[in-house]
């Protein structure tokens, strides 16, 4: 049964299935105008700049999972949903799609008029092959997405033209959730003509090796530095606000600002709290925040030396005194925790304080996990989360104080820390299993931040191994009714507390600096869209 409006399960039913009519609420897509009225016979106000801190160092849109890579590449290949925080999923490049219920499908409606920037046309073979590629390592054309984004998708067949059969082994609320975040429109062909085997990337370095279906395609390249986009004449959909847009990098907030202030850019994200007050001071900008939905934490690898001890891990977490960093080293804008997701989180655990810290306690539990003495190293990103060198120093320095383990901070790029993350509990292939970094739980569900990394069948990615902990995760996956749903995911929750897979830190807040007449409110999600804004 097809149609905009006829669904075989309803929007309130689908949000109760996942949970996310509990969620807080998304706070709405960039809406900005300018406030000259001649602004259509200004160049200027038809150009906008954005600054990110980490650059894209991949033509592939699905081969990181990375927020400041999704703000770039989400204008150019497009996603086929609209998402909103607590709200599910819209029509975009799909139009319509139903569940086929008791079968652990849902079909897929495309529109049929969505065409790449080469020309081609999307087609339902286009969208399979990428749902696959993501789930099926055996496909050749790697992708990091599948084990975190897509956790229980099976696979997808192409029906006809414009019809595509998603399977999975869940509940259909949460799949939806999984498909609606990370499905994308991706040229089949395109991608397996540029597939690098022996770097298993797809790969490009000029303007004219992209190719989407979104709004803009890509003019200009400078690979580290810069991409420039402009409108596409052939877009299915309404024309995007600006005709131009160019992206680029400052791994330093001082930077971001200084380029603020300078007028060489409009928006900017990951302003420190350091630098708040000096955007607040400048002349025609402003400081824009929300509470993320992004928790800060350190896993720590358990299928090696020390980490395989709880009491060990539980040491670490006593060691760290998360209040002070937040108060001190981020000006207050964060707030401690110690479970893996955020408040407003459908399976939150109210009652799950953080870990206070307790030297005593700790150096006691190093004790049992008969570990004393040891040498450990926890690698740090910089450039990517509030203050995460800071951070990643103090907890390193915290954890010196212990009189039985001693710890350094390593600080490097992070894409250092994102290949770590991904690399498996393989304990002969372990490199880095101690290290910082975050993770915003973008649908709403507690699935979401824990799937990934404490679910163990088919999931290489993994960073912990804990068959009661993957359980739980599992069994909670299979549940339909919200309720009992919820119950299972704060128990999923708690048990993550008790085990420590994660040294806990905290939620931080997203602080945007951007233009006075640019109207927009951020995204709990953290995701920066231009398509919304109205000039």
């Amino acid at each position: 049964m097809k149609g905009a409006n006829r669904r075989s399960i309803d929007r309130r039913t689908l949000l109760k299935l996942t949970g996310a009519a509990g969620a807080t609420a998304g706070l709405g897509t960039i809406a900005g105008c300018l406030d000259d009225p001649d602004a259509d016979e200004d160049d200027d106000a038809d150009e906008l700049t954005i600054t990110l801190s980490q650059f894209p160092d991949t033509i592939d849109p699905l081969d990181h999972i990375t927020g400041d890579y999704f703000d770039v590449y989400d204008h150019i290949y497009e996603p086929l949903f609209d998402f909103e925080p607590g709200e599910g999923i819209f029509s975009r490049v799909v139009d319509d799609w139903e569940i086929q219920e008791g079968e652990g499908v849902t079909e897929l409606y495309l529109r049929d008029d969505v065409v790449f920037h080469n020309g081609d046309d999307l087609t339902a073979e286009d969208i399979a092959w990428t749902i696959e590629r993501t789930v099926d390592p055996d496909m050749g054309v790697v992708s990091d997405i599948g084990s975190f984004g897509l956790g229980s998708i099976e696979g997808a067949e192409a029906l006809d033209d414009t019809t595509v059969a998603v399977e999975y082994g869940a509940a259909p609320g949460l799949a939806e959730f999984e498909f609606g975040n990370y499905a994308r429109a991706i040229n089949r062909e395109w991608a397996i003509e540029n597939h690098d085997a022996e770097n298993e990337a797809i790969s490009g370095a000029d303007a004219e090796d992209f190719n989407g279906t979104g709004p803009y395609e890509v003019v200009d390249f400078t690979s580290g530095e810069e991409i420039v986009l402009e409108r596409f004449d052939n877009y299915w959909g309404d024309e995007p606000p600006f005709e131009r847009v160019t992206f680029n990098a400052d791994g330093e907030s001082s930077g971001r600002v200084n380029s603020l202030e300078t007028e060489e850019t409009d928006l900017t994200i990951n302003i420190l709290p350091e630098d708040v007050a000096t955007v607040q001071d400048a002349d025609g900008v402003e400081i824009r925040r929300v509470t993320s939905f992004r928790n800060i934490f350190c896993p720590m690898k358990n299928t090696v030396e020390p980490f395989d001890s709880q009491e060990f891990r539980q040491a670490m977490n006593y060691a760290v005194d998360n209040e002070s960093i937040v108060d001190e080293i981020l000006s207050g804008y964060g707030e401690a925790r110690g479970q893996p997701v955020a408040p407003g989180i459908n399976g939150f655990n109210d009652d799950i304080e953080p870990y206070e810290q307790d030297l005593g306690t700790a150096e006691s539990l190093v004790e049992e996990s008969g570990y004393g003495d040891m040498d450990i190293e926890l690698t740090v990103p910089q450039g990517r989360y509030l203050n995460d060198a800071e951070v990643g120093e103090t907890v390193a320095d915290q954890i010196d104080q212990l009189d039985n383990v001693n710890c350094d901070a390593n600080i490097v790029d992070f894409g250092v820390v994102s290949d770590a993350n991904s690399a498996g509990v393989d304990p002969d292939t372990i490199e880095i299993p101690f290290y910082l970094i975050g993770w915003g739980t973008i649908t709403g569900d507690t699935d979401y931040g824990v799937q990934g990394f404490f679910t163990i069948p088919d999931n290489e990615a993994r960073t912990f191994d804990d068959e009661e902990l993957s359980d739980a995760i599992l069994e909670s996956q299979q549940i339909e009714d919200p309720d009992e749903r919820r119950e299972q995911l704060e128990d999923v929750n708690e048990l993550a507390h008790e085990k420590a897979p994660f040294l806990f830190l905290h939620t931080q807040e997203s602080i945007y600096g951007v233009r006075e007449d640019i109207q927009w409110e951020p995204r709990e999600d953290e995701t920066v869209y231009i398509w919304g804004m109205d000039t």
